[in-house]
């Protein structure tokens, strides 16, 4: 497989001042550095140091320039990413079975179950969704890297639901682009702590790497990246709520950040949670991607997927209901 090259122009608010890390060097105008920039507007699914790597390997151009890792990018900046030809894979398959809604030769969408990682990392090195697609499949993306191929966006190890994986690297890059600018709509279901006064609304709270505890997200309102997620409540009960979540970013934990922040823990969230409350036999968060709509990316076709809520989560459900409100 040859190398291939992407090339995007830089918008203002993708250099929001919200964004936490973005800096302002003239007073006025929000920068942020490439390797940062390149990492969380999830342009690629390589680590922030593969891709300081490759921009100082000279894979990375700004302007038809190569800059360093620290370069401030602005608005209107054109940014040319040579993605290079991937390594042989070292990961080796293992026959696991994937709920796939749909395939076809540029990607997948697929029902992730919770408890499975979604690629290698340490502690985790087999029985990932990347070692059942590689076996699934041997074409995926590599501009994931070999740890990571074909992975566009993830889903944490205990959240269930639908996961878009590139099969190509013209796939990946189209798809990472709709997520940088915010096309493609994530909807998710959770089961949370507590009743509602306002039946919908929206929460902005920039979102970082907890101060203390590394593993931990926390709301963050001077370094945090800006993050903003929306509501709606389809259920109530006497203790707890049925909602609706879409996302507008995509940070880390964010429904679970969110949610604590606004005292509706998700319930058997075992970081952000209460596990002195009523868990209702969950053995995970309660927590479920269930609806993902993007533009295919050789079609152009918009596409939407949706997947019902998994046992766990419908028992607890069902205990809700018996319960009554």
């Amino acid at each position: 497989m040859a190398e291939t090259v992407h090339t995007l122009i830089v918008r203002g608010e993708d250099l929001s001042p919200d964004e936490g890390d973005a800096s302002k060097s003239d007073g006025s105008t929000p920068r942020c550095r490439l390797d940062l920039f390149l990492t969380v507007h999830e342009l690629v699914s390589s680590s922030r140091s593969q891709v300081r790597k490759w921009i100082l390997e000279g894979n990375v151009r700004v302007n038809g320039q190569t800059v360093k890792p620290g370069y401030d990018v602005k608005a209107d900046d054109e940014i040319a990413i040579t993605f290079p030809e991937p390594r042989p894979l070292t990961l080796v398959p293992e026959a696991i079975p994937l709920d796939i809604l749909f395939e076809d030769d540029a990607l997948l969408v697929l029902h992730k179950p919770a408890g499975m990682v979604v690629h290698p990392a340490p502690g985790h090195e087999h029985g990932t969704l990347v070692h059942a697609l590689l076996s699934h499949c041997r074409n995926l993306s590599g501009i994931g890297g070999v740890r990571r191929p074909g992975i566009v966006h993830r889903l944490d190890r205990d959240t269930s639901g639908l996961m878009l994986v590139a099969k190509t690297d013209e796939a990946h890059w189209h798809l990472s682009e709709q997520l940088r600018t915010r096309q493609v709509g994530r909807k998710y279901t959770a089961i949370v702590h507590g009743r509602f006064k306002m039946l919908t609304g929206s929460i902005e709270a920039p979102i970082g790497r907890h101060q203390t505890d590394r593993k931990k997200m926390a709301v963050m309102p001077k370094r945090g990246r800006y993050a903003r997620s929306e509501y709606t409540v389809v259920e109530q009960f006497s203790e707890h709520a049925l909602v609706h979540v879409t996302l507008n970013t995509g940070r880390t934990h964010q429904i679970r950040v969110h949610m604590k922040a606004i005292h509706h823990a998700v319930v058997g969230d075992p970081v952000y949670g209460n596990a002195s409350k009523k868990n209702l036999q969950m053995p995970r968060q309660a927590l479920h991607a269930h609806q993902i709509t993007f533009c295919h990316p050789l079609t152009q076709q918009m596409m939407q997927f949706e997947t019902p809520l998994p046992a766990d989560m419908q028992r607890g459900l069902d205990i809700l209901r018996r319960m009554g409100t």
